[in-house]
C-alpha cells in the first residue's frame, strides 16, 4: 500500500474523531456511557464514509511465464492425397505435439485449411481448393501479440486467392514451410484460362481466347483443338520451349444455332507426360437471336447525336439509323427502338406512329425542345414552371434495380444543360439519376425509366451527354464504362418482356460441384423484394436419372441453394414460389474438373520465397529433426518471465456500506428509545 493512501486513512480517522468530539463532547453537558456509545456509532459512520471516498488499494505482482505460439497449419486439400498419406502426416503432427522440449517452449495449436481455415485435430484431405494466402492472413489476425512460429505442411500448390509467395506477416511471426510431395518438375503442357462472352448472337462470330502453358526444358510442339458440342471448329499447332513457355490463341467462331453451347479446348499430350488432367478444359456460351435496329430522330445538329451513335454501335449487334421526324412511317416500322432528340412540332407524325404501334422509345430534352408541343402530344410526363435552362449535375440512384449498372459511376461528371421546372411523371417510374443543382440534391429525375401497358420509355431531361462519354474516356482512356451503360439501357428498352417477379442468377457451366450455387430474387406485385416467401427447386439429371426437390434458403437480400453435393453432369431445374403461381426454369452443367489435380509437383520455390519473406526456413517431411532442432534452439522463441500488477481494493465497499447502514440504524433506535428524537 502506498504512503499516500496510509496518510489519507490516518487523516480520515482524525477527521472522524474531530467531528465526533465537536458533536458529542465539546461544550456538551451530557456525559455518561450513552453519550460514549452514540459517539462511537457516529465515528463508525463518518469513518466508513470517508474510507469510501479514499478507497484504499494495494498492488500485488503476479509472475508468469509467457511462451511463444507454435501453429501447425496443415493443407487439407485433395492434392495432398497424391503427395503423402493421412497416417504419415498424422504421425508427424503427433510427434511434434508430444515433444517435451517443444511443449516447454511453445503453446501448440493445430489448424487445417482448404477453401477456409478452421481449428481442428483431424486430417481429412477432402477440400476441393487450396487458399494458402487466406489461411496465413487469418492466423496473422488471430495471433497478433507474442512470438509466433507457423509450420506450414503443404505441397505449395494454391488454387484460390492471391499469391501467397508475396505475403509478409507481422514481424513477430515466422513461417517455416514443410514441403510435402515430389519436388521433381515433370514436363507438362496444359490448357490455361478460356475467355468467352456469356452470350453470343445468332449468325454472328464470337471470339474464343485460350492460353496454353508449358513446363519443361526442351522445345515441344502440340496440336490444340477447339470443339463446340463435340464438333471441331478450330485447330492450331503451338510450339513452346523453356523460354517461350506460354502462348495465347484467339479465334472467331460463328454462332450457327440458338441454345447453350459447350466449348472444349484440348491440347495433345506430350511423350511421357504424367499429368493429363490439365490437357483439356471446358466452358459454355449461350447463343441468342437478338439484333437491334435503333432510329435516332432529330431535327437539329448536335454533338450528342454522334456520341449516341458511336456508343450504341460499339456493340456490333446494334445499328443506328439517323432519321428526320418527317421520314416515311415504313422506316420506323423496321426499328426495334426509337430515340427522340429534342422533339418539336415536326415530331407529330412520329408520336402518332408510337401511339399506334406501342413501340418503346427514348426522349432526350434540352434547350431546343418545344415544351408546349411535348407536354400536349404525350401522356407520360410534363414539365411546367419557368423552364429556365440550368447546368444540372447527375446523382446516381444506387437503389435502381431494373437492370444492372455494373461499375458505372457519375462521380466527377460534367453537368448537362437541363430545364428548371416542375417535372410530373404520369406513369410508373424508376429513376436512374436524380438532379443536383448548385450543390443541392433535388428530388427530381434527370434520367428516368417509365413503364406502363407493356410500353417502356426512358427520358433524359438534359442535353450534352457527349460530355459524359468524353469524361469516361478521360478517366479510363476508353469509352467502355459509358458504352456498357448505354448497352444495358438498349437491351432493357428493346425487349418487350416485362420484368419477372422471379429472377435467377447462375452459371451455365460450373467447373466443379463446390462452386454450384443458384441464386434467386423474388418480388411482390409492387416489385419490392419479398423475404417471406417459400421457394423450392426441382432438379433432374439429364444423364444420370437424378431427381431432387429442395428448399431455396433466404440469404439476406436474395435466396440461394447450394448444390455442392451433385455429381458431374447436366441438369435441368425449376425454381418455384409456393405462395404464387410463379416458376422459372433453366439448365446447367457440372464439369468433372478438379483444380487440385492440375499440378502434381510440389511448388518448393514459392514456399522458399514465403519463408525468406517471413524469417523462416524451408524443411522437408523426411527431415523433421532439423525443424525440431531449429525451433528448440532458436533464441527468438525463448519463454519470457513477465509480471502483472493486480490492483485490489483493501476493503469491500459493500461491507463499508453495510457498516454505515448498521451504525446509523443503531444510533437511531438508541436515540428513539431514550427519547432523544
Amino acid at each position: 500500500m502506498e504512503l499516500s493512501t496510509v496518510f489519507l486513512i490516518v487523516l480520515a480517522v482524525a477527521a472522524a474523531l474531530t467531528l465526533v468530539y465537536f458533536q458529542y463532547f465539546y461544550k456538551n453537558p451530557r456525559k455518561g456511557s450513552l453519550n460514549i456509545i452514540l459517539a462511537a456509532l457516529r465515528f463508525v459512520t463518518l469513518f466508513c464514509g470517508l474510507l469510501l471516498l479514499v478507497n484504499p488499494k494495494f498492488v500485488s505482482k503476479d509472475f508468469f511465464v509467457e511462451k511463444a505460439n507454435l501453429i501447425l497449419l496443415v493443407d487439407n486439400s485433395t492434392s495432398m492425397e497424391d503427395a503423402t498419406t493421412k497416417s504419415d502426416i498424422s504421425q508427424v503432427i503427433t510427434k511434434l505435439k508430444a515433444d517435451d522440449e517443444l511443449n516447454k517452449r511453445f503453446n501448440l495449436h493445430q489448424y487445417g485449411f482448404g477453401n477456409t481455415i478452421s481449428a481442428t485435430d483431424s486430417i481429412q484431405f477432402d477440400q476441393g481448393n487450396t487458399d494458402i494466402a487466406n489461411a496465413l492472413s487469418t492466423l496473422n489476425e488471430v495471433f497478433v501479440t507474442g512470438n509466433n512460429a507457423i509450420v506450414l505442411f503443404s505441397d505449395g500448390n494454391q488454387t484460390l486467392g492471391r499469391d501467397y509467395g508475396y505475403i509478409t506477416l507481422n514481424e513477430n511471426t515466422s513461417v517455416n514451410p514443410v514441403v510435402v510431395g515430389d519436388t521433381t518438375q515433370y514436363e507438362d503442357i496444359a490448357v490455361g484460362l478460356i475467355n468467352v462472352n456469356k452470350y453470343a448472337f445468332l449468325r454472328n462470330s464470337f471470339p474464343i481466347e485460350t492460353s496454353i502453358r508449358y513446363q519443361g526444358t526442351r522445345p515441344v510442339s502440340s496440336t490444340v483443338t477447339i470443339s463446340i458440342n463435340g464438333s471441331r471448329v478450330h485447330q492450331d499447332r503451338v510450339n513452346l520451349s523453356a523460354t517461350v513457355n506460354s502462348t495465347t490463341l484467339n479465334t472467331l467462331v460463328e454462332a450457327q444455332s440458338v441454345g447453350i453451347k459447350t466449348i472444349k479446348v484440348e491440347v495433345g499430350a506430350l511423350e511421357n507426360e504424367r499429368n493429363m488432367a490439365n490437357n483439356s478444359k471446358e466452358t459454355a456460351i449461350e447463343v441468342i437471336d437478338e439484333k437491334t435496329n435503333v432510329a435516332l430522330v432529330s431535327d437539329i445538329l448536335h454533338p450528342d447525336i454522334g456520341a449516341l451513335k458511336k456508343s450504341i454501335e460499339s456493340n456490333e449487334q446494334r445499328s443506328v439509323t439517323l432519321l428526320k421526324p418527317t421520314a416515311d412511317q415504313s422506316q420506323f416500322e423496321e426499328m426495334g427502338l426509337i430515340i427522340l432528340y429534342q422533339p418539336n412540332r415536326n415530331f407529330r407524325k412520329v408520336y402518332t406512329f408510337l401511339e399506334n404501334s406501342g413501340a418503346n422509345y427514348v426522349t432526350i430534352t434540352g434547350s431546343q425542345t418545344d415544351w408546349n408541343f411535348l407536354n400536349g402530344i404525350q401522356q407520360s410526363f410534363s414539365v411546367s414552371g419557368s423552364r429556365q435552362s440550368e447546368d444540372i449535375l447527375p446523382v446516381l440512384n444506387n437503389a435502381f434495380a431494373l437492370f444492372g449498372l455494373g461499375d458505372f459511376s457519375v462521380d466527377g461528371f460534367p453537368p448537362l444543360k437541363g430545364t428548371l421546372g416542375d417535372i410530373q411523371l404520369k406513369k410508373n417510374s424508376e429513376t436512374i439519376m436524380f438532379q443536383q443543382l448548385q450543390g443541392i440534391e433535388l428530388d427530381k429525375p434527370l434520367f428516368v425509366i417509365l413503364n406502363e401497358s407493356n410500353i417502356k420509355e426512358a427520358v433524359l431531361f438534359g442535353e450534352d451527354i457527349w460530355r459524359w462519354r468524353a469524361q469516361v474516356y478521360r478517366n479510363d482512356q476508353d469509352f467502355k464504362r459509358f458504352d456498357d451503360f448505354m448497352g444495358s439501357l438498349m437491351v432493357y428498352l428493346s425487349s418487350n418482356k416485362q420484368r419477372s417477379r422471379l429472377e435467377l442468377d447462375y452459371e451455365l457451366v460450373f467447373d466443379n460441384a463446390s462452386m454450384a450455387k443458384i441464386k434467386a430474387s423474388y418480388f411482390d406485385e409492387a416489385y419490392q423484394f419479398n423475404g417471406n416467401a417459400t421457394l423450392s427447386i426441382d432438379i433432374k439429371g439429364i444423364d444420370n436419372g437424378f431427381s431432387r426437390e429442395a428448399p431455396v434458403l433466404l440469404k439476406g437480400a436474395f435466396y440461394e441453394v447450394d448444390l455442392s453435393d451433385l455429381e458431374p453432369g447436366e441438369y435441368n431445374f425449376t425454381v418455384m414460389v409456393k405462395e404464387d403461381n410463379l416458376s422459372r426454369s433453366g439448365s446447367f452443367r457440372i464439369l468433372d474438373f478438379n483444380p487440385e489435380k492440375q499440378l502434381i509437383s510440389a511448388d518448393y520455390k514459392k514456399m522458399q520465397r514465403l519463408a525468406d519473406k517471413n524469417n523462416g526456413q524451408v524443411f522437408y517431411l523426411d527431415k523433421l529433426e532439423e525443424l525440431q532442432n531449429n525451433l528448440i534452439s532458436s533464441q527468438q522463441f525463448l519463454p519470457v518471465q513477465k509480471s502483472r500488477d493486480n490492483v485490489v481494493s483493501l476493503i469491500d465497499f459493500r461491507i463499508l456500506l453495510g457498516l454505515i447502514i448498521l451504525s446509523l440504524a443503531t444510533e437511531w433506535f438508541i436515540r428513539k428509545y431514550n427519547g432523544l428524537i
